[in-house]
């Protein structure tokens, strides 16, 4: 009996590899086992950074609050703390927000706590 092998299959897996890596450079887009490495390397890399993304997007808006309330004399710690004493419930990304964009508005809840 003849051996059997799923070509088909076997050639639309490479395929699909190859596919995703068009537009890489040199042989990461022709050459199979150089554009299989790359490919998964990248999904590794977009895997890991997701969630570096949203550490660096909290360390933002830490750091525009801190700008925020350093104008009227607090500073981020005691600005976080006062906030949670009093219970307003506003996520970093709104407050920051706010302080960028709607200085009237973040003043207003910087007079609140003070």
């Amino acid at each position: 009996m003849s051996r059997s092998v799923n070509h088909v299959a076997s050639r639309a897996r490479r395929k699909k590899i190859l596919s995703r890596t068009r537009g890489y450079f040199g042989k990461r887009k022709n050459v199979w086992t150089v554009a299989k490495n790359t490919w998964e390397k990248g999904q590794e890399y977009a895997y890991r950074d997701r969630r570096a993304k949203k550490r660096a997007f909290r360390s933002l808006w830490i750091t525009r609050i801190n700008a925020g309330v350093r104008e009227y004399g607090l500073s981020y710690s005691a600005f976080m703390g006062r906030l949670a004493k009093k219970e307003v419930a506003l996520n970093r990304k709104a407050l920051a927000d706010l302080a960028m964009n709607n200085p009237e508005a973040f003043k207003a809840i910087v007079d609140l706590v003070k």
